[in-house]
């Protein structure tokens, strides 16, 4: 039994530490997570989003301490039932998502590891039935060396943890998980290969025969049906096909599309702003003289948003900006890079460098 509670044990914090982890790095993305949860839509929450990133913070600290004071020893009865409570929160959570197909990626694991929602309601399962064994084995948690040890290791570790959330909301993720990551040529990430899986539907057709409403399927072809009339029709994905790593990713101005053309630029900085509203503005003068010293050296700069024109010109002629708006999705900007405003470099589609705008001044051009 000694041994099996060490493996459950092992099992537990590992899981807890490494899914605390690759968020810790990357505390933004949990926060639009949080932000797609709360949306009208799914838990229709909305007056939560302003708080989206202190809760990531919270849940962040909450996952990553917690498996290193399991691994530890330290406190193990709180420990223990902390992590069993958040894990029904993320039992919760993953449920909804899968049954209302509202969330289709939970973020358990970052952008490290993607798991429908689904497979992430299952792993919560067997977190669950494994922490409740660790439940009626506590007896045999104990700390690895001394208490006055472990407790130096966990408090050590969460200023450590601290530090790391501090420096990357000031600068950018210590690891980059995503398709826009340094070294990755967008043009190549937005290819379908050739014979690749495409989404498979169901339609479901609604036709009023002999004055009542009737569901048809597409092979029993009610449009032959004799006074038979066209009520609705009803589409549902039954198998998504191949995604490719970059999609919705465009390069637009005034309705027209400078995504290829700009794709071949040797020399392109962009300037992203994912949401005017809220861009940190005491950052464009330091991006004022970044774009006038990138012109000198022969770079094409834009900036990129979701907002609208009108809203961009504002500050433009505020700040004296001389670079111009292309218009991309917003997830699509905030997936590109987590600073808002951010700094990319590119040669011919291929990312040479990003940055936040707070460190504009050791951008290398």
């Amino acid at each position: 039994m000694k041994f099996l509670t060490q493996i459950a044990r092992l099992l537990v914090a590992l899981t807890f530490i490494f899914s605390g982890f690759v968020k810790l790095v990357d505390p933004l993305g949990s926060a639009y997570k949080f932000q797609d949860y709360f949306a009208a839509d799914v838990l229709n929450l909305e007056f939560l989003s302003p708080y989206a990133l202190p809760f990531a913070m919270v849940l962040i600290l909450a996952e990553i301490i917690l498996g290193v004071m399991l691994l530890a020893g330290f406190k193990s009865k709180l420990t223990i039932w902390s992590l069993l409570l958040l894990t029904l929160v993320f039992l919760f959570l993953t449920w909804y998502s899968a049954y209302y197909n509202k969330v289709t990626d939970c973020g358990c694991f970052g952008d490290a590891i993607t798991l429908t929602p689904w497979e992430t309601f299952y792993k919560n399962i067997v977190l669950i039935v494994l922490i409740i064994f660790l439940l009626f084995t506590i007896k045999h948690i104990k700390p690895l060396i001394s208490k006055k040890f472990v407790t130096g290791v966990v408090f050590a570790s969460l200023f450590f943890f601290l530090f790391i959330l501090y420096y990357v909301l000031q600068h950018l993720p210590l690891i980059d998980f995503r398709a826009y990551a340094i070294g990755k040529n967008i043009p190549e990430g937005m290819i379908i290969p050739e014979g690749a899986q495409k989404d498979v539907y169901e339609d479901t057709w609604i036709y009023k025969v002999n004055d009542e409403d009737k569901e048809f399927t597409t092979e029993e072809k009610p449009w032959e049906i004799e006074g038979s009339t066209f009520v609705d029709r009803k589409t549902v994905l039954l198998e998504k096909g191949y995604e490719p790593p970059i999609h919705d990713f465009t390069m637009e101005r005034e309705d027209v599309d400078f995504t290829e053309f700009l794709m071949q630029k040797e020399k392109l900085l962009l300037i992203v702003m994912h949401n005017l509203s809220k861009t940190d503005i005491e950052l464009l003068p330091k991006l004022k003289d970044l774009s006038t010293k990138a012109m000198q050296e022969g770079f094409d700069v834009y900036a990129m948003s979701s907002s609208k024109e009108e809203d961009f010109l504002k500050i433009k002629e505020q700040f004296n900006l001389d670079f111009d708006l292309l218009f991309c999705d917003d997830i699509t900007l905030k997936t590109m890079i987590r600073a808002n405003p951010g700094i990319i470099t590119l040669d011919k589609g291929t990312i040479t460098g990003k940055w936040n705008a707070n460190d504009a001044d050791k951008v290398k051009l």
